[in-house]
């Protein structure tokens, strides 16, 4: 296991930083929830998270917050495990009949998408479709007419909250889409890891392999970054070091801590773009509904080992990030132990992917967004061959 260099006092005590975005971090600081909406403007804000969250004591912990402020919040839950925009649309209509003013959003991947969608369309006239990622212009809008946007993560996992950007499934199409406006940008985001103490084992490791493939990916994409691929490697330290001992200990707050600062830096990584990890992880939730993180999980050994001619000069840095040895076959030896480690299934069919769609599947997978920055491109026959090879063993 790779050491934390951390002193524990670092990770356990608050600190605000101000890149990308402001970001309020440390235990307990979900009390300041209100005093963040109140300074962003927002006095009506609604709550917006999954189905499976809205009883847990996260919530309750955030409209107290917010009440204490003398704010008015009300709770918007009716997301799916995957959002669709039939659920942006009901949250929508219950922040107009509302009269909110601004959306805390709050979770993991779905409540966070979801929120975030809802305050995307709550801010104009345009539907959810113009706010499509591969769409070649935006509506026309500036950061003012944005209403404001809390970002609240709750597992360290998706990474989501310093960006407007959200996944949302169109039912009727059976795709995954990405969402987002150049202009919006959350007014605060709050990483409290005390809101993580006591995730299930299976989730936490779904969530952190999640953020390790977000880091993984990011580095992978061809082209220069030294922003991104500077925290995609100190993510994937971070969570290499932590990932394991949250699995293993729900209540080890230092692991916590860890794993909720890596999966932020994660999610600022892949800025740069992602890989074909997502683009068919993104299709197979579509249509088979499977949780993100753990089918991330199961196709991260095969897209490596596909990856590998355009990924071997990187594969040096990588490995010494995750204490892994110096080669790209330390790193496929250290990421097969890991994922035995937390108990990732070996294959899609123990998730429920069948054979039947996988031309579907491919189709759709060769045209999403994070399929073009894979750094060796595939053809639909290739998409195709590493879904059915998932079926049966990827490790």
């Amino acid at each position: 296991m790779v050491a934390l260099s951390y002193p524990s006092a670092d990770l356990l005590q608050a600190q605000d930083w101000s890149f990308p975005v402001p970001i309020a971090y440390g235990p307990g600081r979900i009390a300041e929830l209100g005093r963040l909406c109140e300074e962003a403007g927002s006095r009506r804000p609604l709550v917006v998270t999954d189905r499976g969250s809205s009883e847990l004591p996260f919530i309750d912990l955030a409209v107290s917050s917010l009440q204490q402020s003398g704010l008015r919040p009300a709770v918007f839950s009716d997301v799916s495990p995957n959002p669709t925009d039939t659920d942006v649309a009901n949250g929508h209509r219950a922040f107009s009949d509302g009269g909110h003013d601004g959306v805390v959003a709050i979770g993991g991947g779905s409540g966070m998408d979801a929120g975030k969608a809802i305050s995307l369309v709550s801010s104009s006239s345009s539907d959810l479709a113009a706010f499509d990622f591969d769409l070649p212009s935006s509506p026309e809008l500036t950061t003012r007419d944005f209403v404001p946007l809390i970002t609240v993560p709750t597992t360290a996992g998706t990474g989501a909250e310093t960006e407007s950007t959200a996944m949302v499934t169109v039912a009727d199409r059976g795709v995954k889409v990405c969402v987002w406006h150049p202009q919006q940008k959350p007014a605060a985001a709050i990483l409290d890891p005390e809101l993580t103490l006591g995730l299930p084992p299976d989730l936490t490791a779904w969530t952190g392999v999640d953020a390790l493939v977000h880091a993984i990916e990011a580095f992978c994409v061809p082209g220069w970054h030294p922003l991104c691929d500077g925290v995609a490697l100190e993510a994937m330290r971070l969570i290499a070091a932590s990932l394991p001992r949250a699995v293993v200990d729900g209540g080890d707050l230092l692991a916590r801590s860890a794993m909720l600062v890596g999966s932020c830096l994660a999610g600022v990584s892949f800025l740069k773009g992602l890989g074909l990890v997502h683009g068919m992880s993104h299709m197979i939730g579509a249509v088979y509904d499977t949780h993100h993180g753990l089918t991330n999980a199961v196709l991260l050994p095969l897209v490596l080992e596909f990856n590998r001619p355009g990924i071997q000069d990187k594969s040096e840095a990588m490995a010494q990030a995750l204490g892994a040895g110096n080669s790209f076959h330390d790193l496929m030896v250290w990421t097969s132990a890991l994922l035995d480690e937390v108990g990732i299934p070996p294959n899609l069919a123990e998730v429920g992917v069948g054979s039947d769609r996988l031309a579907e599947i491919a189709d759709k997978a060769l045209l999403d967004a994070a399929t073009g920055t894979n750094p060796v491109a595939p053809s639909h026959q290739d998409i195709e061959d590493l879904l059915r090879a998932s079926l049966t063993f990827t490790r």
